[in-house]
């Protein structure tokens, strides 16, 4: 009997020492709201103010999404003013990445741009043009030409290479007049 005394004795002692349990409340909560609100709005300050500016800048873009030429953007009224030229690109034949030979891809392109030289400039480096197109085309696997928007990513490729060789972003859009996989 004197055991169990001693026993519940220092069961009360060891209860009186530890804290008492407290409740959950508003401040155990506290940093879990504090984090779902303010996570999405640092998230949409970097993109929004770091790695879009970045990604612009990488890729020659202005604020405005129109490319800049020579550090500077060009208005509406200046693109409007500016004489606009389109090149045709007849029949680019390319064997599709992944098919051993068995499938091809036919592309004509139709090559909008501005300046007053693109056409001389286009001709002068068609066979330049005509290597960067057939290379970024092989380079596609049958899975990647039948993604939704694939036409579109392709044309970026395009209008980047295109503009990487005239050396100047000049061209300012790629039409498909012909995309068969056969």
């Amino acid at each position: 009997m004197a055991d169990d005394k001693k026993d519940s004795a220092k069961a009360e002692d060891a209860a009186a020492a530890a804290p008492a349990p407290t409740g959950g409340g508003f401040k155990a909560w506290l940093p879990l709201i504090i984090t779902i609100v303010f996570m999405p709005v640092l998230a949409f300050g970097m993109a929004q103010f770091v790695l879009l500016p970045q990604l612009q800048k990488g890729l020659g873009l202005s604020a405005a999404g129109v490319p800049a030429v020579d550090g500077k953007a060009k208005t509406k009224k200046d693109a409007a003013d500016a004489k606009h030229e389109k090149v045709m690109m007849n029949k680019l034949l390319v064997n599709v990445a992944g098919t051993m030979g068995a499938r091809y891809l036919l592309v004509s392109l139709q090559v909008d741009g501005t300046g007053a030289d693109f056409k001389a400039k286009m001709e002068e480096h068609d066979a330049q043009l005509r290597d960067m197109a057939t290379g970024a085309l092989q380079l596609k696997t049958l899975a990647d030409l039948e993604k939704a928007g694939a036409r579109n990513l392709i044309r970026s490729e395009l209008m980047t290479g295109f503009n990487n060789i005239l050396g100047d972003a000049i061209v300012s859009d790629i039409y498909f007049t012909e995309f068969a996989i056969q």
